[in-house]
């Protein structure tokens, strides 16, 4: 495994494990066991993917030290707030069966996103959390929170693939020393993705998968990264990734896929924000 420094000076695995959509907590419980075994450290999950209790087994029954697992969790729009985000906190801490978070992020930027970060910011000088970041912010929002806030966040989680590579939001997160993170790098499968001839004429190149190929362009360009499968033959190709590296050819092919150059940022319709709102975990 490679490791990344955030801004704070906590290391982070440059590659992890996502468990969104793992709704059933047994078969969540067994992935991250599973994943554990193939040798993934860092285990993304949230209060909206209602399954922090299967995470929190998971961390125990792999007899792993705790501060050799990176755990990440994030606090919904509807805890925000700075006596909401503390409770929701203690709540994701009860679920997971720890003492502290690795990484404590804001999921999405709406609500009283700057009560919520100072309740963050809190506890990150308790100790209680060794990194602070966010989720989905776009580069305005992003910037709001670096040039007006006591802490900058150490890390930006955005979708982030191929075909949607978000170059305006990773300038802005690297104009601030903000660590970008990709969840769902594969695009959820969707476009054909696995299909794209570029990307297989590059795996064959390299006799790595298409999947392999994405995550290595995403590590070579300074972009952390949360795959997630539930197949333990997938979670071993996503994790073997460290013995080859794409050209700069390479990297400009896959840099050429890019649909939404002048993307700044997710979810900012009045319909989505509205949307997201709904969404309340229990």
């Amino acid at each position: 495994m490679e490791w990344k420094t955030l801004n704070n000076g906590v290391k982070i695995p440059v590659l992890g494990f996502g468990v969104w959509q793992m709704f059933d907590q047994a078969d969540c419980q067994r992935a991250v066991e599973e994943a554990f075994d193939v040798g993934y450290r860092l285990i993304d999950t949230a209060a909206l993917y209602q399954n922090e209790e299967a995470v929190g087994r998971a961390v125990k029954a792999s007899g792993l030290a705790r501060e050799d697992v990176f755990l990440t969790s994030k606090v919904w729009i509807n805890d925000l707030g700075y006596e909401a985000t503390k409770k929701a906190f203690e709540k994701s801490l009860q679920k997971l069966d720890t003492d502290y978070l690795d990484l404590y992020l804001i999921h999405q930027p709406y609500g009283d996103t700057h009560g919520a970060w100072r309740a963050m910011i809190d506890l990150y000088r308790e100790g209680r959390i060794r990194a602070i970041g966010v989720s989905n912010f776009s580069t305005g929002r992003l910037t709001d929170f670096a040039i007006n806030t006591d802490i900058v966040p150490a890390l930006n989680q955005i979708e982030l693939h191929p075909y949607k590579q978000r170059p305006l939001m990773q300038a802005a997160n690297a104009e601030f020393g903000v660590a970008t993170q990709a969840w769902s790098p594969f695009n959820r499968g969707e476009d054909n993705i696995f299909k794209d001839p570029v990307l297989n004429n590059i795996a064959e190149k390299h006799d790595k998968t298409v999947a392999q190929v994405i995550l290595r362009w995403q590590i070579q360009s300074d972009i952390l990264t949360i795959p997630k499968s539930a197949h333990i033959d997938r979670m071993r190709d996503n994790i073997d990734v460290f013995d080859f590296q794409l050209t700069d050819d390479d990297l400009k092919r896959i840099q050429a896929l890019d649909r939404y150059p002048n993307d700044y940022g997710p979810n900012e319709s009045p319909e989505q924000v509205k949307r997201l709102s709904t969404f309340f975990p229990s």
